[in-house]
């Protein structure tokens, strides 16, 4: 027997079988829409304000959503036409050896993802219970990590297209969308009490351009894109794989940026828990908000595990994961985690050029998985995503007003797209 025989089978880098995939234009859509709900999404939301007007939000939120909605909606089709995750996409474009860079941090971002997670959950829970009028002991934050933590190492250890078709389509879901309803109707109220049209017209104070603000949209669908191939890949066929992850991910982003940025305006607030506990039934909708929050850290989990996998395929995406869930809830005790948008727009300038080339690359190939190992390294691409790493640096720090991310997308598609003939061209017969 051969020494690939007797290796363990590496299932992140190998296409899924059809008879594995189960998740129609329903699943697609009940799991992003689950996915783009979460109390981090709405702060950075009310980052928007007072830099823009409500106006101007609303504007740069719809149109930033769906941009990069649609960004994540083709790279859920690519992996599902591809049958690979997302470690195996990297593979593709990037080659055999060098690829393990970007999967090393992918892996790096989601422990951040995860801790950030952990840390919500524990804090909302904390404002709950004083809320609720427990007493808040000193050790309940460490109480409360350690009880968020054990629920994702529970989770992790189950079937993963169970939970998203059992729980999050059927109970979590429309928990979740009735707790966003009632906030939107209590906080329309707050504005419409303090003059609904004076707020509509208010002027935004400066500070951030309409590009930088578009930026700040694009940032939270951008840090999904190397996530969304590994729950793509279960999907049945790639045009209701696009169809929902665009429509559930973008109504969510709509939404919860939009809510945010309502709820800075009528309850100006640091602590946005705090602000959300004011409305009238707040509580219950901020532990139903809580409920959806663990979805968004299973995800990160989940993937996190299949990442490593891709990279240590003797250990089993199960296996991982639990530790993943340790390893962060751990993090969660030590690290203060609240400067959120350097962390978000540093993720962006890493990913976007990624997956400009992955997507420049890799749309319409008929045969994707036989790029995984076709060579180590694809110089041409790992140029492409360097040059676009510093091009977002330098319009950050140049022409701030034109904003990074859209700019380094079309340049990096761009490249990729030009240099592929050559950088793909056959090998000519030898005589």
């Amino acid at each position: 027997m051969s020494a690939d025989q007797n290796s363990p089978a590496n299932t992140a880098l190998t296409p899924l079988p059809a008879a594995e995939r189960s998740f129609g234009f329903n699943d697609h859509a009940s799991l992003w829409l689950s996915l783009g709900v979460g109390l981090l999404v709405m702060q950075i939301g009310a980052y928007l304000v007072p830099a823009v007007g409500p106006q101007q939000a609303l504007l740069v939120i719809v149109l930033g959503s769906i941009l990069g909605a649609g960004m994540l909606a083709w790279t859920a089709k690519l992996g599902c036409d591809a049958g690979l995750s997302s470690s195996g996409l990297m593979h593709a474009a990037y080659g055999s050896s060098f690829a393990k860079l970007p999967v090393l941090l992918n892996i790096a971002q989601l422990i951040g993802w995860t801790t950030f997670e952990l840390v919500v959950m524990r804090d909302g829970t904390v404002a709950i219970a004083r809320q609720g009028g427990g007493y808040a002991a000193s050790w309940w934050p460490v109480l409360a990590t350690l009880l968020w933590g054990a629920v994702l190492v529970a989770l992790i250890s189950g079937s993963m297209t169970r939970l998203v078709r059992k729980f999050i389509g059927r109970f979590g879901l429309p928990l979740v969308m009735a707790s966003l309803l009632w906030l939107t109707w209590q906080f329309l109220g707050k504005a419409q009490a303090q003059g609904l049209s004076e707020i509509w017209n208010k002027p935004g104070a400066g500070g951030m351009s309409t590009m930088q603000a578009l930026d700040l949209v694009i940032a939270m669908p951008i840090s999904w894109l190397p996530l969304v191939a590994d729950f793509a890949r279960h999907g049945l066929s790639g045009r209701s794989t696009l169809r929902g992850t665009w429509l559930g991910y973008a109504v969510a982003n709509i939404w919860c940026y939009s809510l945010g940025v309502l709820i800075a305006i009528t309850t100006p607030s640091t602590n946005l828990v705090a602000a959300l506990l004011l409305a009238q039934g707040g509580l219950i909708a901020l532990g139903l908000i809580l409920i959806d929050e663990v979805d968004n850290a299973y995800g990160d989990v989940y993937s996190g595990a299949v990442a490593g996998h891709s990279l240590k395929p003797s250990w089993s995406v199960r296996k991982i994961g639990m530790g993943f869930a340790a390893v962060c809830t751990a993090l969660a005790l030590v690290l203060p985690m609240h400067a959120l948008e350097p962390f978000l727009l540093m993720l962006s300038s890493v990913f976007i050029p990624l997956y400009g080339v992955i997507l420049a690359r890799l749309a319409g190939k008929t045969n994707v998985a036989a790029l995984v190992t076709e060579r180590p390294v694809n110089y041409s691409a790992v140029l492409i995503w360097f040059s676009g790493v510093v091009f977002y640096h330098a319009m950050a720090n140049l022409a701030p007003a034109w904003g990074s991310a859209i700019p380094t997308l079309v340049l990096t598609f761009v490249l990729a797209k030009l240099m592929r003939d050559s950088a793909q061209k056959p090998k000519p017969l030898m005589a």
